[in-house]
């Protein structure tokens, strides 16, 4: 589906709450309180009533469209661009091409991706590559150790063929890199993949899996037959083009929803129905309010 399809298909408000209504209710209303059956009253707001509990509600209440002012053809329009812009999009440009204030843009940006996050994530099996890279300015005119400062850790794992993994961790150390394995990383995985950095193989040991191969990046080595991490260090240069051309600027406390997006629209980058399955997300996920993002 295109921008085309886009304006064609959902020209008006009443279009897009079909099939919001469709998204979240497959088998017809139900009421948000009680589960009960409920109807569609004929008012301008599209309300639907619950006899048994005496509850009006609309198909935008306890999602993430919650309480929003703002057209839902231009919520279409912004998830649209959002989930098909390959290195993703920022506020300033939502801001530009949609047409809203920069504040609307930015909070409109975010609970879009709220809505990305709330997705199930099935352990990762077969060929599985791990690594860490690191993102943020350096401190000028100081020792290495000391530039690294401004440096955020983000951790990546991919399945070779399959899905994508990308984690704001505190650091990269055993400990923690044990910890994402743990959560991540099915235990009849066939083999991981790691470049030679020292905590690897103890961050492994500690996770419980045996199978675990090394390319020596520190002597000039990035592949040998099979072995390599070139398959998720090529999803952290996508994420950098994105930092870099797309966002520029990302604070720490944000770094996570920013991983989240890139890395649901890179696992569903081959699917002809991302925009509706985007959008299906948003009627599932719970509401996200302007004073928790900004807390």
């Amino acid at each position: 589906m295109n921008l085309v399809d886009i304006n064609t298909l959902f020209p008006t408000e009443e279009k897009c709450r079909a099939l919001l209504v469709r998204l979240r209710w497959p088998e017809g209303p139900q009421c948000l309180r009680c589960k009960a059956p409920a109807v569609e009253l004929e008012t301008d707001k599209q309300l639907f009533y619950c006899k048994e509990c005496d509850y009006q509600f609309s198909v935008t209440s306890g999602t993430v469209f919650n309480d929003s002012h703002l057209a839902l053809t231009k919520w279409f329009l912004t998830t649209h661009l959002l989930c098909e812009a390959k290195k993703g999009m920022s506020a300033c440009q939502i801001q530009r091409t949609v047409g809203m204030s920069y504040k609307t843009a930015w909070y409109l940006c975010h609970r879009i991706r709220h809505a990305m996050t709330r997705t199930e994530k099935p352990m990762l099996d077969g060929t599985v590559e791990l690594d860490a890279t690191y993102v943020g300015g350096w401190n000028k005119g100081k020792g290495r150790v000391a530039r690294m400062d401004n440096k955020e850790v983000v951790l990546g794992i991919r399945k070779r063929n399959g899905d994508l993994r990308f984690f704001h961790a505190r650091d990269a150390k055993s400990g923690t890199l044990a910890k994402f394995i743990r959560e991540n990383v099915s235990e009849d995985v066939d083999v991981i993949m790691t470049d030679d950095a020292s905590a690897n193989p103890v961050a492994i040991k500690k996770a419980g899996h045996k199978n675990h191969k090394t390319i020596k990046h520190s002597s000039g080595v990035y592949v040998m037959g099979d072995v390599h991490t070139n398959t998720v260090e090529s999803a952290f240069s996508l994420l950098k083009r994105g930092i870099m051309g797309t966002w520029h600027r990302i604070s720490a406390k944000h770094l996570a929803a920013y991983l989240e997006e890139m890395e649901f629209r890179f696992n569903r980058r081959k699917r002809s129905d991302l925009f509706v399955d985007t959008l299906h997300h948003m009627v599932t996920a719970p509401v996200l309010t302007f004073e928790k993002l900004t807390a």
